[in-house]
This record gives structure tokens, sequence and C-alpha cells, in this order.
């Protein structure tokens, strides 16, 4: 299993990965799924410096600041830490097999689309999403579900090329020896490690 430049800080288990499975990229949702978590924390932080600052002196203002920072940590603890956690939980992990969709936080759900069973995937960005460098990616599989929607994918046009190479490159494996398939693959590598 191979090193990966793209990994984040909440790594998904790598014992999930074949003998000969390497990560080619591994993603969260873009950061804009945490602009809403962090206005409210800096709603929350200026309520209490303002409450701190002009409530008065005396028990009357000192139960007032104790309510405000209640409800404040209340709601970073709801609205910012939470949501938070569960984007660092949410995984769009690529390997030279299969990409894999994980997420949850006590309950976990994964789903793996065998590269071998990708039909079709298709990009789009609304204008907003193009300012953000963000925008969805839908993956067409043969089976029961179908389709699958990535929302928010950081980067999704070089997700989607890099998609592009690993199916091809799947469907040369399959369509050939695993020699001359590894020698294929260990020249891709050398030219993303020079790139």
């Amino acid at each position: 299993m191979a090193g990966n430049r793209y990994a984040g800080a909440v790594a998904f288990p790598e014992n999930i990965l074949t003998e000969d499975e390497h990560v080619s990229m591994h993603l969260h949702p873009h950061w804009r799924e945490m602009a809403r978590p962090v206005l409210v924390l800096l709603l929350c932080i200026a309520a209490v410096v303002a409450g701190f600052l002009w409530l008065p002196d005396g028990d009357g203002g000192q139960i007032a600041l104790y309510a405000i920072g209640a409800v404040a940590l209340a709601l970073v603890l709801w609205l910012t830490v939470w949501p938070w956690i569960v984007w660092r939980t949410k995984h769009y992990i690529f390997t030279n097999e299969r990409a894999i969709l994980q997420h949850g936080v006590f309950h976990r759900e994964r789903r793996d689309i065998p590269l071998v069973r990708v039909n079709d995937h298709t990009m789009n960005q609304t204008l907003f999403d193009r300012m953000f460098g963000c925008g969805t990616l839908v993956i067409e599989s043969a089976g029961e579900r179908g389709q699958t929607v990535l929302v928010d994918v950081p980067k999704v046009q070089r997700v989607q090329s890099l998609l592009y190479e690993l199916v091809d490159s799947d469907r040369d494996r399959h369509s050939m020896g695993d020699g001359e398939f590894r020698e294929i693959m260990q020249e891709l590598k050398d030219g993303n490690d020079k790139g």
C-alpha cells in the first residue's frame, strides 16, 4: 500500500485495501461545507464578547452572561463541532481497483464501486462551484444502485480525470496479463511522482 499525499487527518481503515491495491486519491468534501459552522462559531463568540462588554456589573449581568455563554456553547457544539466531525468522517477514496465512499460517525456506511463496473462518470459545476474549485461528480455503475452522487468534491475536474485514468487502466489490466499491467502501473506511478 503506497503512501498518499491526498490523505486527510481522519484516516479511513487501510486494512480494507487488498494486497495489490493502493490509494490514488483520498478526499473529504470541499471546505465550503464548513462555512456555516464557522459563521455560527464567530457569531457565538461575538455574542459572548458583547455580553461581557455591555452587560451591567452585578448579579443580573453575571447571570445573563452565564446564560449567553451556555446557549453559545450549546450552539457551537451542535452547529459547529458536530458538522465538523461529520465532515471529517466523510471520505471519497479512489484506488486502482475501486471508488470507496464512506461516511458516518456512530453508524458507518461504506459503498465500494469496483472500477470494472463504472459505466460513466459526469461532472457538474455551477458558477458558484467553479469559484470555489469544487463540484458534483456522478458515477454511474452497473448494478442495483446505478448512480452515485458525490457532492462538493474538491478539484472535481482533476478527480474526474483521475477516475477516467483509473477506469481505463483497470480495463487494460483485465484485458492483458498481470506482468504487463504492473509495468504500465509503475510507469504511471513514476510519471505522477515526477509531476
